[in-house]
């Protein structure tokens, strides 16, 4: 007698479901770059290397590259379920907007005699944040691990400089932001090298 079950083979398969952030592209490459701008900018004047007078040049790119545009990463990293990269860039991106906020807005009506304990506290919790991010970095890449073990060291000396009041911390600062810069802006162009031409061009040695 006839099986009354359907044959399997005739019955047509549902497609199957395509992930709902495949369409998504990898995010971590605008944040990378823009962070990356913007420390670079800052950072030269933290080394001395132009007049402080000119250090409003920053804030543009606070406000709309570091700032927003990082911020914009973050959010994507959270639809992409990428809890480190939406945590870091969605608050490194809050970050350049609070220090454009706080440049324009907040130091010019500080004491001057102890305007710099406010912003080395500015700085010190920052500093905090970004060294605890280290240890979820070590399961990211090395790419990434080096550009938060190095931002921590940045924040860490940036806030030495401003409550020891100490022009010289803040130059070594600035300098530790250049090299955090130019590593950052080498993780964003491996992730976008890497991408474009889908394989391996620029390594960012994978820890995971």
């Amino acid at each position: 007698m006839a099986s009354a079950e359907p044959n399997s083979a005739a019955t047509p398969q549902p497609a199957a479901t395509p992930s709902p952030t495949a369409s998504i592209a990898d995010p971590g490459a605008l944040g990378l770059a823009a962070f990356a701008m913007t420390t670079f900018v800052l950072s030269t004047f933290n080394t001395g290397l132009l007049s402080d007078t000119l250090e409003t040049v920053v804030l543009p790119l606070a406000l709309f590259y570091g700032g927003l545009a990082q911020l914009l990463a973050g959010m994507w990293e959270f639809r992409r379920a990428n809890t480190f990269a939406a945590t870091a860039f969605s608050s490194y991106g809050a970050f350049w907007l609070a220090f454009a906020y706080y440049i324009s807005h907040v130091a010019p009506k500080l004491p001057p005699a102890h305007a710099y304990q406010a912003t080395g506290l500015f700085l010190l919790a920052w500093a905090i944040f970004t060294t605890y991010m280290i240890i979820p970095a070590m399961r990211t890449s090395g790419a990434v691990l080096a550009v938060i073990a190095l931002l921590a060291l940045t924040f860490i000396l940036l806030t030495i400089g401003a409550f020891a009041q100490s022009t010289g911390i803040d130059k070594v600062g600035g300098w530790a932001g250049y090299v955090t810069a130019a590593v950052a802006w080498y993780a964003s162009c491996a992730t976008v090298a890497n991408s474009t031409w889908a394989k391996t061009v620029l390594p960012v040695w994978p820890l995971a």
